[in-house]
């Protein structure tokens, strides 16, 4: 007996109603993307490994797929080596390409490969899959999509506050009120470090600040304890431990609090300018709320960091994150490029909608008209008339086969055609159209163009 095929855990196949979800999905965002001045590129699904490898850190490096040489892969690698299997030796030798981790490094690839070509500021957006060799759980794929949009060429703050339109205006478009935009900046968490002596250690510092919510303030100055942060150093930030209040009186406390640290306040001032001019404009259903423990991609961030998280009744990791990067074009060898980018994360964004019932308005591609087959003579009338609906965009289609006429009309109520066009000699002779309306029962005789008034009104 064969064996039943399977595929690989952490991808999925996709069914017509959840294909036709998911473009409702692309197809929203992609619009708000161009209403904001956003164009699309895309880019291979596969890098050149030394394009990604050494840009996300040891743990993304090991989250890579790597993809193995054509032909015999192992002709070049030294016998000492096999027999001392040192696998992260190996690999370079068998593996000069990787499927990509994300849409941002192969895009600073893309602007530093194209610089002459591009007009900057440029602002691109791109929306296809990527891949991680991640352990798989609800809301995190092996292969999944990123909706990016990136604006490279510009520090001006002004793109910041756009961006946060940007997620509201989208959520706001899929019917997903509720959400949450949180806001931080790598140069505050810099500068909270630096005022407490432990600039070496940032990212301990700031890893364990981002469980504050889960193991609790005890758990966190433990946790810096154990990193070698001290217990003095500690109490300069205990602020941090219950920081609470609006927007406006967490920002001024974080300038009490970073006022001897340069960076720090320039951080805050950048921070200001982005929540000043929001409290201003406004948001339509998303709420933006001040994050210090957000420390997303610490390895190229340097300005706003950005993330989002769904209403609160849904248990979901992020649905969108992104921030600042000052020169991440600068390790393919154009310095001094600054950017700033956000992404969507399709998938989860996918399994929040459905969770909270929001694709009711999603249109299926169903056909509206399905004409019976009776015969190579009624099927070569009927096809005329598709021809005609076809040119006016009614989705119509001939039953393939002269089937049984039950066999047709349970086709056309499992696939929830509403119309049933059937055609013998007498339709033919009389150059009509019998019409079955499959949610009324009832039939009538009628012409082409009366058709088409029919189906238009669906």
């Amino acid at each position: 007996m064969a064996q039943k095929p399977s595929i690989p855990k952490g991808t999925r196949d996709f069914s017509p109603t959840e294909v036709a979800k998911r473009n409702y999905i692309f197809s929203t965002v992609k619009a708000v993307f161009e209403t904001y001045g956003f164009q699309p590129i895309e880019t291979p699904s596969f890098e050149n490994s030394a394009t990604l490898m050494g840009k996300y850190g040891e743990e993304g490096d090991r989250l890579i797929f790597k993809i193995l040489n054509s032909g015999d892969y192992l002709k070049k690698v030294d016998d000492a080596l096999l027999t001392a299997k040192e696998s992260l030796k190996i690999t370079p030798k068998i593996s000069e390409k990787a499927l990509r981790y994300d849409l941002t490094v192969p895009f600073a690839r893309y602007v530093v490969q194209h610089q002459n070509e591009i007009v900057f500021p440029f602002k691109r957006y791109q929306m296809q899959p990527v891949w991680r060799a991640d352990r798989p759980q609800k809301g995190r794929f092996r292969e999944f999509y990123q909706c990016d949009a990136d604006v490279v060429g510009s520090k001006g703050l002004w793109q910041e506050v756009e961006f946060v339109q940007l997620y509201d205006a989208v959520f706001t478009k899929l019917k997903l009120e509720g959400t949450t935009i949180k806001l931080n900046n790598r140069k505050i968490l810099a500068g909270i470090a630096e005022i407490i002596g432990a600039k070496e250690k940032l990212i301990d510092f700031t890893v364990a600040l981002d469980k504050l919510d889960k193991i609790g303030e005890e758990g966190v100055v433990n946790e810096m304890i154990s990193k070698g942060i001290s217990k003095e150093a500690i109490s300069k930030i205990q602020p941090l431990f219950n920081f609470t209040g609006t927007n406006q009186q967490k920002i001024n406390q974080l300038a009490t609090l970073l006022a001897s640290s340069e960076e720090g306040t320039t951080g805050v001032e950048e921070l200001r300018f982005v929540v000043d001019n929001i409290e201003a404009l406004g948001l339509q259903t998303a709420t933006l709320s001040i994050d210090v423990t957000l420390a997303r991609g610490l390895n190229y961030y340097t300005g706003a960091i950005y993330e989002v998280s769904a209403p609160k009744t849904v248990q979901m990791g992020s649905i969108g994150g992104g921030g600042r990067y000052d020169d991440l074009t600068g390790i393919f060898g154009l310095k001094n490029v600054s950017g700033v980018g956000i992404s969507f994360g399709l998938d989860r964004i996918y399994l929040v909608l459905e969770e909270l019932n929001l694709f009711d308005e999603v249109e299926l591609p169903t056909p509206k008209v399905l004409f019976v087959n009776f015969g190579d003579k009624e099927a070569a009338y009927c096809m005329k008339a598709l021809q005609k609906l076809r040119s006016k965009n009614i989705k119509s289609e001939l039953y393939p086969s002269n089937v049984k006429l039950k066999k047709q009309l349970n086709y056309a109520n499992q696939r929830g055609i509403p119309f049933v066009v059937m055609v013998g000699s007498s339709e033919v002779e009389n150059k009509n159209y019998t019409v079955k309306n499959m949610q009324l029962g009832t039939q009538e005789v009628c012409g082409l163009e009366e058709i088409i008034k029919m189906v238009s009104t669906l």
